[in-house]
């Protein structure tokens, strides 16, 4: 933990020191390299909160999609969680992601996607600001996603279920950040695009614009 300011030498320290060997603390008590797959697969879900965070922050989204991030991100505080601590734990009081968590997520999806063209290529990321920030919050959902199977299958003691509800986050972020995109409409990839035209733009491109 960073300390901001400085503090009057008589008040308690605001930094633990614990983490200084290279060793952290899991929801059970018990101590593991900062390395472990599971502090990787709840850190990254961490930084993907963090991105969502910063999208609502920086971007203009309707109410309803608003709404629905700022509570993916109390979801994934949860999962952080779940992931920290090994299921083996007796008398586990843990809040752990279940079919629940992931059936809400799954409606989610079918809603904003109702709204949505059929895709007929990829989706080249951008468009609005808040759409651009919502690709990019999906890509770190999926890295986060990455590190929970990597977990799962190094430590036997991770939830499952975290993998699936991650899997699902990811195709939710990806439809969300096309509902924020709705009036801009998708940029779609286009096949050999440079191999026609060049990279450098001409004048004919130019004219185009005005």
């Amino acid at each position: 933990m960073a300390v901001h300011e400085q503090a009057d030498e008589t008040e308690t320290p605001r930094y633990t020191r614990t983490g200084d060997e290279g060793f952290t603390t899991l929801g059970d008590r018990s101590r593991v390299e900062k390395t472990d797959p599971r502090i990787a697969a709840y850190a990254a879900c961490e930084e993907a909160n963090t991105a969502i965070g910063v999208a609502l922050a920086g971007g203009a989204f309707p109410k309803n999609v608003a709404t629905v991030l700022a509570r993916l991100q109390n979801d994934l505080i949860e999962v952080e969680g779940d992931l920290g601590t090994p299921t083996k734990r007796r008398g586990d009081r843990q809040t752990r992601i279940d079919d629940d968590y992931i059936r809400r997520v799954e409606e989610a999806c079918r809603h904003f996607s109702s709204e949505l063209p059929e895709l007929s290529s990829f989706v080249v990321p951008g468009g609005t600001l808040g759409g651009a920030m919502l690709y990019r919050a999906y890509t770190d959902v999926r890295r986060a996603e990455r590190a929970t199977w990597a977990a799962v299958e190094q430590c036997g003691d991770v939830n499952t279920l975290v993998g699936r509800y991650l899997n699902r986050l990811g195709e939710l972020m990806f439809v969300l950040a096309r509902a924020a995109n709705s009036e801009h409409g998708d940029t779609m990839w286009e096949p050999g695009l440079t191999a026609r035209v060049g990279l450098l733009p001409t004048e004919d491109d130019a004219t185009a614009q005005t």
